[in-house]
C-alpha cells in the first residue's frame, strides 16, 4: 500500500509539473479563439489539429534567425565552457601549486553572487570595450562558470590516483594525462555540465535584453517576449513559438538523460 500511495503521489506531482507544457503543446494546434476557452473549460485537445500557428510564427518574425542565434550562442558557451572549466577543475583537484586552495575558495564564493548584482558593471565594461550588440558579448562572459568548475572538481578528485601516478612514471605530462586518462573516464561529469550549461544559457533573458538592440544577434528568450507585444495578439501563435523554443531543450535532455543522472549522482557523493 505504501508503494501504491507513493507511486500515485509521484505521478500526480509529475502531471502537475508537466501540465503547463502539455497545455502549451495542445494549444499550439488550436485556433486562436479556442486557446483561452480551453483553459477555462478543460478542453485541452482541439477539434481540428492545424499547423497554421507554426506557419504564422515564421511569417510574422524571423524565427529562423532567432533560433540560429540561440543555438550558436548556447553551443559556443557549452563547448568553450567544457574546455575551460574542465581544465580549471582538474588544476584544482589534481595539481598542487601555491595559492590553489585560496583561489578555489574564491571560485566557490562566486557561486553565491547573483548575476543581477554584477549585470550593470558588466554592461558598462562591455560598452567600454565596444562589444554591445554582438555574439561575443553574449558568449565570452559566460564561458568560465564557478558551478561547472566545482562539478568537475568534485568528480576529478574522486578518481583513483594510482593510474595518474603510473602515467607520470612512464613519462606522461600533465596535459597528456588529462586528455588520455582523465577525459575518457569523465563522461558523466561532462554530460552533466553540458546539460546544465545548455539549460542555463538557453533560457538567459536579462543579459541579452540589456546588450542587444536588433534581431541580428538577439536570441529566442528576448524574441518571444517581443513577439507577445506584436499586434494582433494571437495566443495560438505565442504557444507555437513557445513549443519551438522548448523543443531543443527537451531533445538535449532526452539524449543525455542517462549520463546526466549518473553525473549528478557521482558529483553529489564526492568532495
Amino acid at each position: 500500500m505504501r508503494k501504491i500511495l507513493l507511486t500515485l503521489f509521484i505521478s500526480a506531482a509529475a502531471l502537475l509539473y508537466a501540465a503547463p507544457i502539455l497545455f502549451m503543446v495542445f494549444s499550439s494546434f488550436k485556433p486562436d479563439n479556442e486557446v483561452l476557452v480551453g483553459l477555462t473549460s478543460g478542453r485541452f485537445f482541439a477539434a481540428d489539429l492545424s499547423w497554421q500557428n507554426y506557419a504564422d510564427v515564421f511569417n510574422r518574425v524571423s524565427f529562423g534567425r532567432y533560433l540560429f542565434n540561440s543555438l550558436f550562442i548556447t553551443l559556443s558557451v557549452v563547448l568553450l565552457g567544457l574546455v575551460v572549466n574542465s581544465l580549471a577543475g582538474y588544476a584544482f583537484a589534481r595539481l598542487h601549486w601555491f595559492g590553489h586552495k585560496a583561489l578555489f575558495g574564491l571560485v566557490l564564493a562566486l557561486m553565491i553572487i547573483p548575476f543581477e548584482a554584477i549585470a550593470v558593471p558588466m554592461f558598462y565594461q562591455m560598452s567600454y570595450l565596444g562589444w554591445r550588440d554582438s555574439y561575443l558579448v553574449q558568449i565570452l562572459p559566460f564561458v568560465a562558470n564557478a558551478f561547472s568548475i566545482y562539478l568537475f572538481y568534485t568528480f576529478f578528485i574522486g578518481l583513483p590516483k594510482e593510474f595518474e601516478e603510473a602515467a607520470r612514471v612512464d613519462g606522461a605530462g600533465t596535459f597528456r594525462i588529462f586528455t588520455s586518462l582523465i577525459l575518457p573516464n569523465s563522461k558523466p561529469a561532462f554530460a552533466s555540465v553540458t546539460i546544465l550549461t545548455f539549460l542555463m544559457q538557453w533560457g538567459t533573458f536579462l543579459w541579452p535584453l540589456m546588450v542587444t538592440s536588433g534581431e541580428r544577434v538577439r536570441p529566442l528568450p528576448v524574441a518571444v517576449a517581443q513577439f507577445q507585444t506584436l499586434p494582433p495578439l494571437q495566443w495560438g501563435d505565442i504557444m507555437a513559438f513557445g513549443v519551438m523554443m522548448v523543443a531543443p531543450v527537451m531533445v538535449i535532455f532526452l539524449l543525455f538523460q542517462r549520463w546526466f543522472v549518473a553525473g549528478i549522482a557521482a558529483t553529489g557523493t564526492k568532495g
